[in-house]
């Protein structure tokens, strides 16, 4: 099976930003997207910037083909405060988060649409848990041959990505004991979770074929690794990300994100094996930042050896530094530190529940609050 992968001669970037609607009164979702999408999209220069997802509590805000972080900042910035001028009337605000702090997953309602319907009949009661959001992130890839190298080294970072994003503690009114309880239940859909390992192209392409002749999908968008190539956009998509309630926070993502590509790929040109793990310590990192965040310590390398994900990140920007100075998103690299001191999203959901005794609708209250005051 012959897959075609479109060059991107220049590492471009393309986000999709998934947020949840809940009400204004009550704080649980609200399965309002097609009024949202008919309110705002008339007034977005490209009505394309703004989709509806699997469930009607859900629109994701996209971006069109960006040169720089700052650019794909301004791009989804620019639709979020038109999306926000249409939330009033509805009664309605944009949640970022990885998952709702209490909301009940069997009573939301599904976007119709073939392509959902035929996922909820296939995957049944994991599928019907879906009530979760991420962010994406597309960085354009010159060469075909590199995707699966690159795709793989990526992979020995996980951890960080995950760490610095999560924001899924709480789940139908528990706190989980988990940092991102999105990325362990994203992982139980057919295709979905880690990617294998491939080394060549034609490795996929076996792979591609074998799921589409036995109807494990019947598109390449079905495979939902947490990395993925995307094939007709040249891009490799970082899929690792929880839901982000704050744009300076998605931003400071979306350049580690870049930077890392870039390095990877740059490194791979200039004639060097990129390093990588085995598939056993790339499981154990995923599952060890989901549960503990950024008090988790990582595997780092093919020996075991072993480091505080918040103490590599430190190493990990200052070796990005140059590749940050060459892409213009240096200011954007550097506020991953800012991240970690300000604490990640389920630190901060955690220290509000905690602070209001337990008290949920502030939580949704807190999270809500960070995305128009980040604009």
């Amino acid at each position: 099976m012959r897959i075609d992968f479109t060059p991107s001669p220049a590492p471009t970037l393309g986000v999709e930003w998934e947020l949840a609607l809940v009400d204004r009164s009550t704080r649980d979702l609200s399965n309002t997207a097609g009024d949202l999408l008919a309110s705002a999209r008339p007034r977005l220069p490209d009505p394309g910037r703004l989709h509806q997802e699997l469930l009607r509590n859900t629109v994701e805000v996209v971006t069109g083909i960006c040169p720089t972080v700052r650019s794909a900042a301004d791009d989804l910035r620019s639709t979020l405060e038109v999306v926000l001028g249409s939330t009033d009337a509805l009664g309605v605000d944009l949640m970022g988060a990885g998952t709702h702090p209490f909301a009940s997953w069997s009573e939301q309602q599904l976007t119709e649409g073939h392509r959902y319907e035929e996922l909820i009949n296939r995957t049944q009661w994991w599928g019907r848990q879906m009530l979760i959001w991420g962010v994406h992130v597309h960085v354009g890839m010159p060469d075909r041959e590199r995707v699966m190298p690159v795709l793989s080294a990526v992979l020995n970072h996980y951890p960080h990505l995950l760490a610095l994003s999560a924001s899924s503690p709480l789940w139908a009114g528990t706190d989980t004991g988990y940092a991102s309880n999105r990325a362990l239940m994203f992982q139980q859909l057919p295709t979905a979770g880690l990617p294998f390992q491939f080394t060549r192209w034609e490795e996929f392409e076996r792979f591609a074929e074998d799921q589409t002749v036995t109807g494990v999908i019947d598109t390449l968008s079905e495979i939902r690794w947490d990395v993925r190539p995307a094939c007709h956009l040249g891009t490799l998509e970082n899929r690792v990300c929880d839901g982000v309630s704050d744009l300076r926070d998605l931003t400071a993502l979306v350049a580690l994100v870049q930077c890392l590509v870039v390095d990877l790929d740059t490194r791979l040109a200039a004639g060097e094996t990129l390093p990588t793990m085995p598939p056993w310590h790339v499981q154990e990192n995923k599952w060890r930042a989901a549960r503990y965040g950024l008090d988790a310590i990582v595997i780092l390398d093919e020996h075991s050896t072993e480091r505080l994900v918040t103490d590599d990140l430190h190493d990990l920007l200052e070796r990005l530094a140059p590749v940050a100075e060459r892409l213009d998103c240096t200011t954007e690299l550097a506020s991953v530190a800012d991240l970690v001191e300000r604490g990640a999203s389920y630190q901060r959901q955690r220290r509000v529940s905690e602070a209001t005794g337990g008290d949920l609708r502030a939580v949704v209250d807190s999270v809500v609050r960070e995305l128009p005051a980040s604009l």
